[in-house]
């Protein structure tokens, strides 16, 4: 097991909700800032007014993953006077299954000796031997957890099934680094879609531009504001009035994809793009092939497009493509346009 692996945790803390329905930061270890507890409390469900319950949430916030389980305490229990609690793990890498699987283990820990020095004993575990052994717990092992089934575990297919065609405006968005907000009232629905996105642009393996989980508040739209391109998740359909947030805008429970007046330049579509949209169509609707052979089909294309582009930058000087070396190749407007664009998004124009 790789020393790094273990290094990406940051933290484990532990927030209480009692029976008066105060819901306090109680611990953490080794640290949390005091911005990130106040970020960490907001994503809690434990702290709205909205009685719904999360099993399981997570997000980034200021380039650090946070990833959240809440429990309804049982009878009989060692908590008395508390009704609910979360345990927060933050870390410096993508991966719900993995810290899902941990706060559940720590969990059961909390559960049964009421004791957060437990659960830092079992945060400790892992932290430096990669594992943390239970019989009554149950069993954590980091290793059992590659990134890379984090990035394959979204569903391509499923997107796919619900935009059909329209999944090209995703696509074309997501390869020009372009802002995409999606909107669904239910966070493990926005979840679970925002999270496969990514995997769109294979190449670049980048999960660093999801923000699943965001609420209207200043200091996460600064936050966001700072990114060049990102995929971000919203609850609340006040976003819908947010054009200033995004280039392109998914309503998921009504299956829309909008596309923002100002963007509309750069996303215009042309044949290139309907038989790239085909194609993608074509490989998800096949029974035969998983998501990974998806996947997979997707990133040959994205390859094939790259590596024409890259030849015609070779042609260039200092190995960039100008504007005027694209124009000699005559392409149709659209497919010009596009090229020039994902050019821009990978660094290979001349400015």
């Amino acid at each position: 097991m790789a020393v790094s692996e273990t290094q990406l945790m940051l933290s484990v803390g532990l927030i209480e909700k009692d029976m008066n329905g105060d819901t306090l930061w109680v611990w953490c270890y080794p640290s949390v800032s005091t911005e990130l507890r106040e970020v960490l409390l907001q994503k809690c469900c434990l702290t709205s007014d909205n009685a719904v319950l999360h099993a399981f949430v997570f997000g980034q916030y200021c380039r650090t993953w946070y990833y959240i389980s809440t429990v309804d305490v049982q009878e009989p229990t060692v908590l008395k006077k508390v009704t609910h609690f979360s345990i927060v793990i933050t870390a410096k890498d993508f991966n719900p299954e993995k810290y899902a699987a941990f706060s559940r283990v720590l969990c059961r820990i909390y559960i049964k000796h009421g004791n957060p020095v437990k659960m830092m004993e079992g945060y400790i575990a892992v932290l430096t031997k990669g594992i943390c052994q239970s019989d009554e717990n149950g069993s954590f092992l980091i290793k059992d957890y590659d990134v890379r089934k984090a990035y394959l575990a979204g569903s391509i297919k499923d997107v796919v099934s619900q935009f059909g065609m329209e999944t090209i405006i995703l696509y074309t968005a997501l390869m020009l680094k372009k802002r995409i907000v999606i909107y669904h009232p239910r966070v493990e629905a926005l979840l679970e879609f925002t999270r496969a996105l990514p995997a769109l642009t294979w190449h670049r393996k980048d999960w660093s531009i999801l923000h699943p989980y965001v609420h209207l508040e200043d200091r996460e739209l600064e936050n966001l504001r700072v990114c060049t391109g990102y995929v971000a998740g919203f609850v609340d359909p006040e976003v819908t009035n947010r054009s200033d947030l995004f280039d392109v805008f998914v309503n998921l429970p009504d299956s829309e994809i909008t596309i923002s007046q100002h963007a509309k330049e750069a996303m215009a579509m042309g044949k290139l793009h309907k038989e790239i949209g085909h194609f993608i169509v074509q490989s998800a609707e096949d029974n035969d092939r998983t998501d990974v052979q998806v996947i997979k089909d997707i990133s040959m294309k994205t390859k094939e497009i790259l590596s024409n582009l890259v030849s015609l930058a070779k042609e260039g000087e200092d190995t960039k493509l100008t504007l005027e070396a694209l124009k000699q190749r005559h392409f149709p407007p659209a497919t010009e346009n596009f090229l020039f664009h994902l050019a821009a998004a990978e660094q290979l124009l001349k400015i």
